[in-house]
């Protein structure tokens, strides 16, 4: 009999502990479905916010040795726009679609919240911690009481469940996830990218248009390990871990470390979307050579040593 992967996340049953993160291919309809037939357990938008934005001039996003830096800006189409797209993801799918949403207030976060809700969304995460958005990432993310009343805001304003994505540039993760979790969040995601920067030596000059950018990739998995199992430990919500994921035996480790499930997002650049089936077969290979019936059996196995 082979293992059960399904796992239940904030009020979600997923078929697998795979998501797809937020800003990776969530921008149309049509991306998100080819994300759901590729065998992820649910889709997460792209961030979206109450009113279009252009995001920052190029460059953007630049390789690096470890990873990738990327300083996109939040562009979106804005939420009335955006809407449609989620209607007919809605129309195609048959798993979770987790929304994405960011604003400068917890009113803003609350407003598209709401549409994202009446447009079919199973779930909101809260994205208050892009680490190259002024207003959005250090402003509030790094605030314990700006996340609570940005979590109370949006679980008064829509009965679904509510996800916080958490920043690694705090001195203190565990006190922001603590926050939301008294403020009503059904999860912490962790962690989002972690602030960094390229300069061109040719030039002298930075890379990015924005100068400083967030890092994603392997380059940060080290420290996403860190922050889900300390997390996990410290809060009873769920933590959905991400960062760095590329293959079976990572989101292994994150499960280990207490994710109930995992999210991937850079990886799908170097393995295309056949990075989902891989990484489900090889969890389900793992627990049936360990003879486990259940996934969900494995979370929180190092927090024993």
């Amino acid at each position: 009999m082979k293992p059960s992967l399904s796992v239940k996340v904030g009020g979600l049953k997923l078929r697998n502990p795979t998501i797809l993160a937020a800003g990776v291919l969530g921008v149309t309809g049509k991306l998100l479905t080819s994300v759901a037939m590729s065998g992820a357990g649910a889709v997460t938008t792209k961030s979206i916010g109450p009113e279009p934005r252009d995001g920052y001039e190029n460059p953007t996003v630049v390789r690096v040795r470890c990873g990738l830096l990327n300083a996109m800006g939040l562009p979106n189409p804005g939420i009335k726009e955006f809407r449609k797209e989620l209607e007919d993801v809605k129309k195609t799918v048959n798993i979770p679609v987790i929304a994405s949403v960011f604003g400068f207030s917890p009113e803003d976060f609350s407003d598209v919240a709401a549409v994202m809700r009446d447009a079919g969304a199973d779930a909101i995460e809260l994205n208050v911690s892009c680490p190259h958005v002024e207003a959005v990432g250090r402003q509030i993310g790094q605030n314990p009481d700006l996340v609570s009343k940005t979590v109370k805001k949006v679980k008064d304003q829509v009965d679904l469940g509510v996800f916080t994505k958490l920043s690694p540039n705090v001195t203190d993760i565990v006190e922001i996830a603590r926050a939301a979790e008294k403020a009503g969040t059904d999860a912490i995601v962790a962690i989002n990218t972690v602030r960094g920067m390229k300069i061109d030596i040719k030039t002298s000059r930075p890379i990015l248009s924005a100068r400083i950018g967030g890092l994603s990739g392997a380059a940060i998995r080290p420290i996403a390990v860190r922050s889900v199992y300390e997390i996990s430990k410290a809060v009873q919500v769920p933590v959905i871990g991400c960062g760095g994921i590329q293959c079976w035996e990572d989101a292994v480790e994150f499960l280990l470390a207490g994710a109930s499930a995992i999210e991937i997002g850079t990886a799908i650049m170097d393995e295309g979307l056949e990075v989902f089936n891989k990484v489900v077969d090889g969890i389900e290979s793992y627990l049936a050579q360990k003879r486990i019936s259940e996934v969900s059996d494995i979370v929180g196995r190092a927090h024993s040593y």
